[in-house]
């Protein structure tokens, strides 16, 4: 769901009260699976003086805070009922870019796409990526994503040489590495402060092409097989899981592994931009902003069982290991190939679930997810499975295992029976020592995020909530469902 908002210069008085808040500021906001909403004032500041200015209104008017980067996480991190949300978009300066060392220096509402138009014709790629070209720097560190690649260099807080975080205290900080709270901060998903800017070291390439491998798999077993072949020497790896294959095609979808490619060449004309933006059209004929309302209509269980099965047959028939060259922004951002393709799921919304779950146990964990799934004949439409690496974040989702990311369309007026799928999958995953990922939740319960988290982690989260947000300001609907009394 869009919001429309009247520009304003922000210019407030400390005096304002609750009542008098600007009525302009009001808007409904989602999160992107459009299931959660919440009525908040709506603040879109373009410099620090200015976020500073909006926690000394939340203070005068005894409002909280709720920060937001594009409205990207599907759940409801980024929203909060009746609060001041921060929406950081508009902060989008690329500070400075030098190709000689491959540093790039930006302010948080900088997206990744801002990031890799900005250096890729100097031969360079954002280390860490997601399935999406928008999220805001600030937000993908704020939930620490990763990539494909999650394997091979972990998550983007780890590709992060230095930030400047501001407290709500007014204070701003700035992290590297060697500081503990650099490692509380990235992941927390908003709640201990506002990170504004960040430096990190680029990608160098020599190509903008990608080598791509294809198999289909037939089961989990040939899933889990594949990954381990390929590990040792891949750059990504990704496989995309037919959740409605039964029996021994349970776990059945495409696996896909892809490498850099080399040259001696000076310069590749497969670095410029013209030749990564996606296409406007299908075959030059249809426009791609149109094919969410094809999909609509086959965004039901009989439907989706028809793309997904079609989908592995005819991977398996053209496409079974088989090398093709594809675009490194074609090959990163499917989620992008279609624009609004998540009204589709309209007018319910959907809800992303994944789930992180150690490699001894992933395969039993994935079997019986999509077990419970069929039994509920709530089916996810789209399964992407990854293999990931641990990592030193307090609010850590990575295992040394495997995750599998689930869409599930919301039955209209059943959210109970989804949520109550999801908590059956949660214990599942509990029980294997698994974890979970804040900016893919929906239906976490308090005793879910305390079990995965652990009591020592919590306790450090509260230690540094009370040193970083004396007031306790930095909120979410998040916050409240999972940690909030």
């Amino acid at each position: 769901m869009a919001y429309q908002l009247r520009e304003a210069p922000i210019n407030l008085e400390p005096s304002q009260t609750a009542q008098n808040l600007p009525q302009e500021r009001l808007a409904v906001l989602t999160g992107y699976g459009m299931h959660s909403e919440a009525d908040a004032y709506l603040f879109r500041p373009t410099s620090v003086a200015e976020i500073r200015q909006v926690f000394d209104l939340a203070r005068a008017t005894n409002r909280r805070v709720c920060l937001r980067g594009a409205g990207r996480s599907y759940g409801d991190a980024n929203i909060r009922r009746e609060a001041l949300v921060v929406d950081i978009s508009r902060m989008r300066r690329i500070l400075s870019w030098d190709p000689e060392t491959g540093l790039l220096d930006c302010e948080a509402g900088v997206t990744i796409e801002d990031m890799w138009r900005t250096v890729l014709e100097d031969g360079y790629w954002p280390p860490v990526v997601s399935g999406t070209m928008y999220p805001t720097i600030a937000g993908a560190l704020g939930m620490n994503i990763h990539g494909k690649n999650n394997f091979r260099v972990g998550t983007i807080g780890e590709q992060v040489l230095e930030m400047d975080v501001l407290l709500t205290t007014g204070e701003l900080k700035t992290l590297t590495p060697v500081d503990e709270l650099f490692y509380q901060i990235i992941g927390s998903a908003g709640l201990l402060g506002a990170i504004v800017r960040a430096k990190f070291k680029m990608k160098h390439i020599a190509t903008g092409d990608l080598r791509v491998f294809a198999s289909s798999p037939k089961n989990w077993a040939e899933q889990i097989e594949t990954f381990e072949r390929f590990e040792p020497e891949a750059d990504y790896m990704v496989s995309w899981i037919d959740c409605f294959g039964k029996g021994e095609a349970s776990g059945r979808g495409q696996f896909h592994a892809a490498w850099y490619i080399h040259s001696d060449q000076p310069f590749s004309s497969t670095l410029r931009p013209e030749h990564q933006d996606l296409p406007d059209t299908i075959m030059g004929l249809v426009p791609k902003s149109m094919v969410w309302r094809f999909l609509k209509f086959f965004c039901n269980r009989p439907g989706m069982r028809f793309i997904n099965g079609a989908k592995h047959r005819t991977g398996a028939l053209l496409g079974d290991h088989k090398t093709h060259h594809q675009s490194l922004v074609g090959f990163s951002f499917l989620l992008d190939y279609v624009p609004n393709w998540r009204n589709a799921y309209l007018p319910s919304g959907f809800i992303q679930y994944q789930s992180f779950i150690p490699k001894e146990h992933a395969r039993d964990v994935f079997a019986g997810q999509i077990a419970y799934q069929q039994e509920a004949k709530l089916e996810s439409y789209l399964g992407v499975m990854k293999r990931h690496r641990p990592d030193r974040f307090l609010f850590s989702h990575a295992v040394d295992g495997y995750s599998l990311a689930l869409d599930f369309k919301i039955p209209k007026k059943d959210w109970a029976r989804l949520e109550k799928l999801c908590h059956r999958m949660n214990d599942l995953v509990l029980d294997a020592g698994g974890r979970f990922y804040f900016a893919k939740d929906s239906t976490l319960r308090r005793a879910d995020a305390r079990a995965y988290l652990g009591d020592s982690a919590l306790a450090t989260f509260r230690d540094a909530k009370r040193k970083l947000d004396p007031d306790d300001l930095l909120t979410s609907e998040l916050a409240r469902r999972l940690f909030e009394k």
